[in-house]
Formats: structure tokens, sequence, C-alpha cells
């Protein structure tokens, strides 16, 4: 399957004026506190990315990040800061970052209403094209 190629930032965006941009259960924020602290990380927060690729067309992408960037959407949930750039934004909108610790593994998991299919892995996933491409 080929890799699937984002829009660029300044293509049609749906509307993203309704709901959360983002949101963590407090698993996640704890997690991510913690991956902080170990890596001497007092300020900055999680990078949340989209990325062309995977089983299903498109990877979540997890990154630690000193800092916000200019044009990031910045959620602010339980102490924990979440950054997210302009073009992954339409792809994640609405969509709840879990941590999941459980006999089948432990992770990072995404609830993503904008996902019309996944892969079994869990981390990629597909969209409704007319709606956001």
């Amino acid at each position: 399957m080929a890799n699937a190629v984002l829009p660029r930032a300044n293509d049609q965006l749906p509307d993203l004026s309704d709901g959360p941009a983002l949101s963590m259960s407090p698993e996640a924020a704890k997690k991510i506190k913690e991956a902080m602290a170990k890596e001497g990380l007092s300020e900055g927060g999680l990078r949340v990315s989209i990325v062309g690729g995977g089983c299903s067309g498109f990877s979540y992408s997890l990154n630690l990040d000193a800092s916000a960037r200019e044009d990031d959407v910045i959620v602010e949930q339980d102490g924990v800061k979440l950054f997210v750039d302009p073009v992954s934004q339409q792809y994640v909108h609405g969509t709840m970052l879990d941590y999941h610790d459980g006999l089948s593994g432990a992770g990072f998991r995404f609830v993503n209403p904008n996902a019309v299919r996944t892969c079994g892995c869990g981390t990629s996933f597909a969209v409704d094209e007319a709606e956001n491409g």
C-alpha cells in the first residue's frame, strides 16, 4: 500500500470549532509526566502528530518536546501539555489519548472519532477522505 500524503496546512480544513481539540485520560497524563521526568523535562509536553504510512494510511507519532511551536494547538490537562500541529489537528480533533496496561501489553492508545478504519496493531488508521481531504 502506498503511503498516504498529508495535505498542506493551507488546504481546506474541516471545522474544528466544536468539541475538544484533543484530550487525555488521567492514566495517559500520569505516564506522560513519568516520561518527562525520566527525560529531565520540567517544561514542555508531548507532541502528537500524524504521519503518512502504516497499515491503514496514517500513523500516530508521539514525541516529548521542550516547547510548543508557533502554530501548535496546545491542550493542557492534568498538568500535562499536548502539542498538535495544524495539519495533524484535523485528523486527531476529538481524540482521547489513553494509556492501557494489561495482559495484552501496555502503551498509549487513541480513541479517534475520525477514524473509519484502524489496523490491528492499533497505531494506524484511515479517515473518510470526503471529510478530511
